[in-house]
């Protein structure tokens, strides 16, 4: 499944944008400043609901508009149509998906499994472990389907316990009552999430193995508490301390994705193209697996493909990316560094993002 049309009205500078992009490969080149990054930032929203640039979608409205639309086209039988609104006024969004007005945004995100590569993907291996259990989550989700309400239950659990532990004095056998749910999901949400690394591994050692080969290189799952313990005893016995600090120490909340290199953070031992390399098998990886595993392919928004890699690993990318049959959305301010980089058998369309008019941008297809 892959975007057959897309248009978007009121973000950031572009003016409005109507786009048949291919099945396969499409490249934006346009100026710094142009809205190439704007553009990828809109799919990103219309399939995830946020931004990857702020966290408050009202700066993603353009100057002077009352609202953003986004709406876009999934090819297959039958078509399924996505839709999301966003008021100036309001911080809710209205989505739609397949004409549905109460659509949710668990739906959106399972119907357009989308991946990013941009400056930002470099936290993955520097940045805190939240961005690590994001990408974990975000496989187990679209692969595991009693995830997501196993994990509702299991936040609902620890919001509890923590409104508990800062209410200063513990009511012994009310919290004995959440620590008891948190423990039950949040062994659940472990069982998934570890089914899903050991099968994701693998897929994950063949991608890097292709991309750029890194002996010593090793990734982990680590659970979140005493790997020799129960969770339930775990929370029990931590009672003291965690109410001390205002919030539970340990468990799947805590979970992360441990990089090695020799034992060491990968972060410390790479050079920013081999992390870039490493970023990119991972969000490469994710896509294999949910082709293997669900019959399914993800779409890919990449920015500045070309930074940090040079010829001869941009070419391993983008020869990666051709066998997995995905539609991709790709950055560059300079066409030519991709023009030549496909298969003569592989769907390109390359567009441009040109200044136009009052500060605006418009996109047009490039010749």
């Amino acid at each position: 499944m892959s975007l057959s049309l897309l248009n978007f009205h009121g973000l950031r500078n572009l003016l409005p944008i109507e786009m048949t992009p291919s099945s396969r490969i499409n490249v934006i080149s346009g100026a710094n400043g142009s809205g190439k990054t704007s553009l990828l930032e809109g799919i990103h929203i219309l399939g995830m609901g946020r931004s990857f640039r702020t966290r408050q979608l009202k700066h993603a409205i353009q100057t002077d508009e009352p609202h953003m639309t986004l709406y876009g086209r999934l090819s297959g039988k039958p078509e399924v149509t996505l839709g999301v609104r966003r008021l100036r006024s309001q911080r809710e969004l209205e989505l739609r998906l397949k004409g549905d007005k109460n659509a949710r945004l668990a739906e959106l995100v399972e119907a357009m499994p989308l991946q990013l590569i941009n400056p930002d993907a470099f936290r993955l291996l520097e940045g805190s472990p939240s961005g690590r259990r994001e990408f974990l989550d975000w496989g187990v989700f679209h692969v595991k389907h009693d995830f997501l309400r196993i994990w509702k239950r299991t936040r609902r659990a620890l919001k509890h316990r923590n409104a508990l532990l800062r209410r200063g004095r513990i009511q012994p056998q009310e919290m004995a009552v959440w620590e008891q749910e948190l423990a039950i999901w949040g062994e659940q949400m472990d069982t998934l999430r570890l089914a899903w690394f050991s099968d994701f591994l693998p897929v994950f050692e063949e991608t890097l193995k292709v991309l750029f080969p890194l002996p010593g290189l090793s990734l982990h799952y680590a659970r979140g508490w005493d790997k020799e313990r129960t969770l339930s005893t775990v929370l029990h016995d931590s009672r003291l301390t965690d109410q001390q600090m205002g919030f539970t120490q340990q468990g799947p909340q805590r979970a992360d994705l441990r990089i090695r290199i020799n034992k060491q953070p990968a972060v410390e031992v790479l050079s920013r193209g081999q992390q870039k390399l490493v970023v990119s098998a991972l969000k490469l990886a994710q896509g294999r697996f949910l082709e293997r595993t669900a019959q399914r392919q993800c779409i890919y928004l990449i920015d500045d493909l070309p930074a940090e890699l040079d010829e001869k690993n941009r070419h391993q990318f983008c020869e990666l990316l051709e066998d997995m049959q995905c539609q991709a959305f790709i950055t560059s301010v300079e066409p030519s560094a991709l023009r030549n980089t496909w298969q003569p058998d592989t769907l390109v369309k390359m567009f441009h993002v040109k200044h136009a008019e009052q500060g605006l941008s418009q996109l047009v297809l490039a010749s």
